[in-house]
C-alpha cells in the first residue's frame, strides 16, 4: 500500500506499531532519536527509554528485557485504591450534603431553594475551573493529586462547619467551602485511569478504575440515604465533617508508584502533556465519547441533585426520594461490580457501551412520567435501570477513552470528560431549576394530602418540563456512541494499549512489598 494511504482517526496510519505512534506524536528531544526514547526493539539491551526532562524510566538494572522480564503487580497498590475509594466518598457525600434536605437547608439558612441548588452547582462548576491544575498534579504523581484533593477536602468542610454553627448560618461562608470540596473532587474523581494505568495490569484496570470511580456515586447514595435522619444541619455538616478528616489522614502514606512497571503498556513512556492533548483532539471516537460521556454524567449529576425537588410536589417524603436515590446507586454498584471484571475479561467496550447507552436513554424517557403516578414502584424500578446502566458505563467508557488515545497520558482524557459531566451538570440543574413550575407550593397540604390520594399531575412546584428537557436531550445524544467503531465515519481506532500488551506482556506475578 502506498505511504500515503489511509489514516486512522488519532491520525496514524494503518499497521503502525505504538513506537511509530509514539515517534509520530512525540518528536525527540534534546537532539535524540526516537529508538532511544524506546530503548531499542524487543530483546535489545541498549540503552532505556528516557522520560520527560530526561529521567529514566526506571534503572537499567531494573529493566531486563522482553525476552525475560516477568513484569510485578504488588500488593500496596491496594493500598492507594483504598484511599481513592474513601476519598471518592467523601467527596461525593459533600456535593450532596444539603440535596436530600433541601427543605429544611433552605428554611435554616432563611434563602429559596434555588439558592440550595447553587451549592451543588458551584460545587460541580468548580470541578471545571481547577481541571488544567489536576491534569497536570495527575501528570507527576497520583499520590500528589491525592493530597492535594485530601487537604482542600480538610479546609473545605470545617469551615462549611463554621458556617452552619453560627447563628442561623452564614450561607456565604457555607458556599465558599462548598467551593473549596468541589475545587478537591477533580483530583481524585480523574486520578482512577492514572492509577491503574501505574499499578495495574490489563486484566484488573476496569475493575479498579470501576472501584475508585463509582465510589464517587455510593457516597451520593449515603448522603441520600443518611442526611435525612442525621438530625439539624449543623448535625449533618458536623458528621461529614469528622468522616472528612478520618478519610483524609491517610493520604500522606500511600505509596508514590510500583517498582517496577505492572504490564509492557505501562513500560510505554506516555507522551508529555500537550502531545496528549493533541493526540485526543486529533482523535473524532475521543469527541463521541466526551459528549455522550459529558451528556449522561451531567444528566446523572442533575438528577441526583434535584431528586428531593422532582418528588415532593407529588407527595413523595424526603425519606421516600432520600432511598431512591440510594436506590439509584446502590443498584449501580452491585451491577457495576458485576459487569465490571466480566469486561476485564471480554475487552467488549464498544458493545457494553452501546446496549448501556441505549438502556440509558430509555430510562430517562420513562422517568418523565414517574412522578405522576405517585406510587413508589415506578420511580424506584426506573431509578434502579438507571442506575445500573449509567454505573456500568462509567468505567468501560474511561477505559475505552485509554484505549483510542493510547499512547496518551491516561489523565488528559479522563479529566476532559469529568470535567464536561460536571459543567454540564452545572448547566443542567441550571436549566432544569428554570424549567421548574414556579407556583409556591404549601409543603404542609402536600403532606397532609399524601401520596395516593390522586390530584393534578401537574401540581405547584412539578419539574414535569424539566423531565422532558433532560429526557429529550439523553435520545437526541444516543445516536453518537451507536456510530462508535465505524470505519466509513472515521470513527474506528488503531493500535492501542490492549494491543500492546497482547503481544508485549509475559507473565505477570504478584509482588510482595519490598520485592
Amino acid at each position: 500500500m502506498d505511504d500515503t494511504a489511509h489514516r486512522n482517526s488519532d491520525g496514524s496510519k494503518d499497521g503502525m506499531s505504538y513506537r511509530e505512534r509514539i515517534a509520530e506524536m512525540e518528536p525527540a528531544r534534546n537532539g535524540e532519536s526516537s529508538s532511544t526514547q524506546r530503548g531499542g526493539d524487543v530483546g535489545d539491551e541498549s540503552e532505556p527509554a528516557t522520560h520527560a526532562g530526561g529521567r529514566r524510566w526506571w534503572k537499567r538494572g531494573q529493566r531486563g528485557t522482553y525476552s525475560h522480564t516477568h513484569f510485578k503487580v504488588y500488593k500496596r497498590r491496594w493500598f492507594g485504591l483504598a484511599q481513592l475509594v474513601l476519598l471518592n466518598i467523601v467527596v461525593s457525600w459533600d456535593w450532596l450534603t444539603f440535596a436530600p434536605v433541601s427543605t429544611k437547608a433552605a428554611e435554616y439558612f432563611r434563602v429559596n431553594e434555588s439558592s440550595i441548588n447553587w451549592l451543588s452547582t458551584a460545587f460541580l462548576f468548580s470541578f471545571v475551573a481547577i481541571s488544567p491544575c489536576t491534569i497536570w498534579t495527575l501528570n507527576r504523581s497520583p499520590k500528589q493529586s491525592i493530597i492535594v484533593a485530601s487537604v482542600l477536602l480538610l479546609a473545605g468542610n470545617w469551615i462549611r462547619y463554621a458556617g452552619t454553627k453560627a447563628d442561623r448560618g452564614i450561607f456565604g461562608l457555607v458556599m465558599f467551602g462548598q467551593i473549596l470540596t468541589g475545587l478537591a473532587q477533580p483530583f481524585v474523581l480523574a486520578a482512577p485511569t492514572r492509577y491503574s494505568d501505574l499499578w495495574f495490569t490489563e486484566s484488573g484496570r476496569v475493575s479498579a478504575t470501576a472501584v475508585a470511580s463509582l465510589a464517587n456515586p455510593f457516597g451520593g447514595a449515603l448522603a441520600q440515604l443518611i442526611n435525612p435522619s442525621l438530625g439539624s444541619i449543623p448535625n449533618i455538616v458536623l458528621y461529614v465533617s469528622i468522616i472528612a478528616t478520618v478519610a483524609a489522614i491517610p493520604s500522606l502514606f500511600i505509596p508514590a508508584k510500583p517498582p517496577t512497571p505492572p504490564s509492557a503498556s505501562s513500560e510505554v513512556p506516555k507522551v508529555a502533556l500537550i502531545p496528549s492533548l493533541k493526540a485526543c483532539l486529533r482523535s473524532p471516537p475521543f469527541y463521541v465519547v466526551f459528549v455522550t460521556f459529558s451528556v449522561y454524567v451531567g444528566s446523572f449529576n442533575s438528577f441526583s441533585s434535584l431528586l428531593n425537588q422532582i418528588l415532593y410536589p407529588y407527595a413523595y417524603s424526603e425519606d421516600e426520594a432520600g432511598i431512591c436515590g440510594a436506590i439509584l446507586i446502590v443498584v449501580g454498584l452491585v451491577t457495576a461490580a458485576i459487569t465490571s471484571p466480566i469486561f476485564d475479561r471480554t475487552h467488549a467496550y464498544l458493545t457494553g457501551i452501546k446496549i448501556l447507552s441505549t438502556l440509558i436513554a430509555i430510562g430517562y424517557l420513562a422517568l418523565i412520567w414517574a412522578p405522576q403516578t405517585r406510587g413508589l414502584a415506578a420511580p424506584y424500578v426506573l431509578a434502579a435501570i438507571e442506575g445500573a446502566a449509567s454505573f456500568s458505563l462509567l468505567p468501560i467508557a474511561l477505559e475505552y477513552l485509554v484505549e483510542i488515545t493510547f499512547p496518551a497520558s491516561p489523565e488528559v482524557s479522563s479529566t476532559i470528560c469529568w470535567a464536561g459531566g460536571q459543567l454540564f451538570g452545572g448547566i443542567f440543574i441550571v436549566i432544569m431549576n428554570a424549567l421548574k413550575d414556579q407556583r409556591p407550593v404549601d409543603l404542609a397540604e402536600v403532606r397532609e394530602m399524601g401520596r395516593g390520594a390522586g390530584g393534578d399531575t401537574r401540581p405547584p412546584g412539578n419539574m414535569f418540563r424539566a423531565l422532558v428537557f433532560q429526557g429529550a436531550l439523553a435520545l437526541a445524544v444516543l445516536p453518537l456512541p451507536l456510530m462508535l467503531g465505524v470505519k466509513r465515519l472515521g470513527l474506528a481506532h488503531g493500535e492501542g494499549r490492549l494491543r500492546v500488551d497482547e503481544h508485549r506482556n509475559p507473565s505477570v506475578v504478584q509482588g510482595e512489598e519490598g520485592a
